[in-house]
């Protein structure tokens, strides 16, 4: 979810142009000085007095004026640092431009420290975070050697290798061959036991490992794997086995050419398990499911709701009404594209309680952050679920992109 939100947040500042170089952009890393990055703004304060234009030069004075101010109400830095967005956003043309400020906390430490006047804000270094981050396990063996590697969003890590100590199928003078064979097999299966020594150090020290890779050319790895030569959990966590053409950097070099693949299908197999769970409930009326806005908000209200479901491909909006001549207030579900010729729609309509003319809105949120803030405090797991496979589409366009696994029946089921 918090993925999810950075994404939302930085397609919006993504989609945001200023006039010429208005649009300030800000990376503070853990450990640096707030009064270090003061001074360097009123620097850049007085340099910014030296454009020539009055609009651009009061717009970049604006928007690192409301910078600072944002600035001061940390006293210390976030333990992954800060990063402030802050400019003037034409609404409506020019002459209607608006001072717009984002501040973000990272989701992992930045590493850079960066401050920046464009036409666009800088959003690259955080758009890095949103790439795949957990890490998986790569061994790739055959009979001569075995190489063990981290994969970590683009992050690739030869941690060791192995060479195996045993002898070709070919063998020495002298030697019967079944004698050969058997002395070969020996080596053969104590290899294999340091193999799987070594994988067990080195992966399951990794907290997050999201899953083993296991590759290499001709049938050692499947005769590996067939073994109880890994520890179960990391046997558990096997998720494909690969034929690669080598076995060293050039092998691990593969798997990562195939591992963008590899990782798609893991999560699309656990967005499947989680909505045929979902689709089981409501096939077989368990009543432990259930699904559409108002049935899915009004279990969530009452703590009922395990898991919530959610579509990425939801555009829709939550929007207040008030009247400002009474207290009249209701509640809107509306398209996003629809917000404009609804807002439009209020003007001079009559308040369905004191008469008067007088209705606006009040306030309006992304429907997915307003489900997902009742799932926080109802202690409820959200899965967002992407519109890519069959089961996504259809939560989506069956079962309007809201739906939820309860913890137990409702009462008036």
């Amino acid at each position: 979810m918090e993925l999810f939100r950075l994404k939302k947040t930085l397609d919006t500042l993504a989609s945001k142009e200023g006039r010429g170089t208005e649009l300030v952009s800000l990376y503070i890393p853990p450990g640096k000085q707030i009064s270090d990055v003061m001074t360097m703004l009123r620097q850049e304060y007085g340099t910014a007095s030296n454009i020539k234009s009055t609009t651009t030069r009061k717009n970049v004075q604006d928007a690192i004026v409301k910078t600072q101010q944002r600035l001061k109400l940390f006293r210390k830095l976030p333990k992954n640092g800060l990063v402030i967005f802050c400019g003037a956003i034409p609404q409506n043309g020019a002459g209607s431009e608006r001072i717009e400020t984002y501040v973000i906390i990272p989701l992992e430490p930045i590493s850079i420290y960066l401050y920046r006047c464009n036409s666009r804000f800088h959003t690259e270094h955080l758009q890095e975070m949103l790439r795949e981050k957990e890490t998986y396990g790569i061994l790739l063996i055959d009979a001569s050697v075995a190489t063990f590697a981290t994969l970590q969003g683009r992050r690739l890590d030869i941690v060791r290798t192995e060479t195996s100590g045993v002898p070709g199928k070919t063998r020495a003078g002298g030697q019967s061959a079944r004698r050969f064979e058997r002395l070969r097999e020996m080596r053969l299966q104590e290899y294999f036991r340091r193999v799987g020594e070594h994988a067990d150090k080195i992966f399951l020290s990794i907290e997050a490992l999201k899953g083993l890779i296991v590759g290499g050319p001709g049938p050692t790895k499947y005769d590996f794997d067939k073994g109880d030569y890994l520890n179960y959990v990391l046997k558990n966590k096997i998720i494909d086995i690969i034929d690669t053409a080598y076995v060293n950097e050039q092998g691990v070099k593969e798997i990562v050419d195939k591992a963008p693949e590899i990782m798609r299908k893991i999560r699309y197999i656990e967005e499947k398990e989680v909505m045929q769970h979902f689709l089981y409930e409501v096939g077989h009326d368990t009543g432990l499911a259930t699904y559409g806005e108002e049935e899915v908000r009004n279990a969530l209200e009452t703590g009922t709701v395990k898991t919530l479901l959610l579509s990425e491909g939801l555009d829709i909006l939550r929007v207040t009404v008030k009247c400002n001549a009474c207290d009249y207030e209701k509640k809107h579900t509306l398209k996003s594209q629809m917000l404009t010729s609804f807002e439009q729609d209020l003007l001079g309509k009559p308040c369905p309680n004191c008469k008067a003319p007088a209705l606006s809105i009040a306030e309006q949120q992304d429907l997915i952050e307003n489900f997902a803030q009742l799932a926080e405090q109802a202690n409820t797991e959200i899965e967002m679920i992407s519109d890519e496979t069959e089961e996504g589409q259809m939560l989506k366009k069956s079962f309007g992109g809201i739906a939820a696994i309860l913890r137990f029946k409702l009462q008036n089921q």
